[in-house]
């Protein structure tokens, strides 16, 4: 197994197992491979620092990392007799960065379209909340923070908010 530091043409840079090489290169020009942030097929080899061994005390060779040597990589490989070799495991693993950058790229999208319809309020959020609801201010749709108290308090109160996975944006 070996393992390349990729970058894509939007510039994410992303780590793969391969089984040799030519692996990879079979799998780089088929555009079998996918960055995990934007699902780009365009990548090309990262320069990278060399792994260096170092022998243990049994004598057994050792990654820097620590990792035994010849063993599997971390998740996502098949075992020698399932019938799935290298190749397949790679594709598992392929397929599961493409799913990753679709659900990126979704709540990327979901967080545009709250900030473009709604209004912001910070931390004060759950008041505003309450606020809207109890028909103290005009209603509008509104986002902000809120502690885990704070929400479960307002679905006490019959307020119904939603929790979105935030992400920090990659653009600045």
């Amino acid at each position: 197994m070996i393992l390349y530091k990729l970058r894509c043409s939007g510039d994410h840079l992303f780590e793969a197992w391969f089984k040799d090489s030519v692996t990879y290169d079979e799998q780089a020009a088929s555009g079998a491979i996918a960055c995990p942030d934007c699902g780009d097929t365009a990548v090309a080899k990262a320069p990278m620092a060399p792994r260096i061994a170092r022998a243990r005390g049994d004598g057994v060779r050792v990654p820097a990392d620590g990792a035994a040597a010849g063993g599997e990589a971390g998740g996502g490989e098949t075992s020698a007799g399932s019938g799935a070799g290298p190749n397949a495991a790679m594709s598992a693993r392929t397929f599961a960065h493409a799913r990753s950058a679709e659900m990126r790229k979704a709540l990327a999208e979901l967080r545009r379209k709250v900030e473009e319809t709604c209004d912001y309020v910070g931390p004060e959020f759950a008041e505003e909340a309450r606020k809207i609801h109890y028909g103290e201010t005009d209603e509008r749709n509104i986002y902000g923070e809120a502690t885990d108290d704070e929400a479960e308090e307002l679905a006490d109160e019959g307020i119904k908010v939603g929790r979105i996975p935030w992400l920090p944006r990659t653009d600045s």
